[in-house]
């Protein structure tokens, strides 16, 4: 199982590099466009519409990497005092019960948008704006079928701690700062070790 959970991560590791690609490249395009329109008077709609577009990219593809690294909202001040069992068995539960019907029932029910988007040619209303909307529009089914992948993934994760596997990975303050304090009197004892 842990072999599987590793593979999972892998996968969402990907969408995480893929999304942090997007992320430059909108950096990039915000960038010549202030250029263009403050310095040199001058701009276009497209790349203007491209920075919406990059940023759906960001925002569809970081859910699944966000699940991936325990990122998503919750009631932290009731889940940090929880045992690791229980954490895990809630995450599970959330899982079963929220994260997958909802990524079915949008992901299958987005597909007949972006048909018609495609049949119907849909583009920008602006003169020089960007056209084949539904490329964008592919990314709403296409990025809550990767959400099921990887809520499977975190799923298994999840299993795994409750089995006693490995420990909840720490997050958010709480988790940072056991972390950090750990590490904190870790190099203080290799420390004293060189000395003697």
């Amino acid at each position: 199982m842990l072999k599987l959970e590793k593979g999972f991560d892998k996968f969402a590791n990907f969408i995480g590099y893929i999304t942090a690609i997007v992320m430059v490249l909108m950096i990039l395009n915000v960038f010549y466009d202030v250029v263009m329109r403050y310095f040199f008077r001058s701009g276009s709609i497209a790349m203007q519409e491209m920075e919406w577009h990059l940023f759906s990219v960001i925002i569809l593809l970081g859910i699944s990497y966000t699940l991936k690294e325990d990122g998503h909202v919750r009631v932290d001040l009731i889940y940090d005092t929880l045992k690791d069992k229980k954490k895990a068995m809630i995450n599970m539960i959330g899982v079963v019960l929220f994260i997958l019907p909802i990524s079915l029932l949008i992901g299958f029910g987005s597909i007949d948008y972006v048909i018609e988007a495609y049949q119907s040619g849909e583009q920008s209303g602006d003169p020089g704006g960007l056209t084949n909307r539904w490329l964008v529009k592919s990314l709403i089914p296409i990025s809550f079928f990767l959400l099921i992948i990887t809520s499977i993934g975190f799923f298994i994760k999840n299993l795994n701690v409750y089995r006693g596997l490995h420990p909840v990975a720490p997050h958010m303050v709480k988790g940072e700062i056991d972390t950090i304090v750990n590490d904190v009197h870790k190099s203080e004892d290799n420390l004293h070790k060189g000395d003697k």
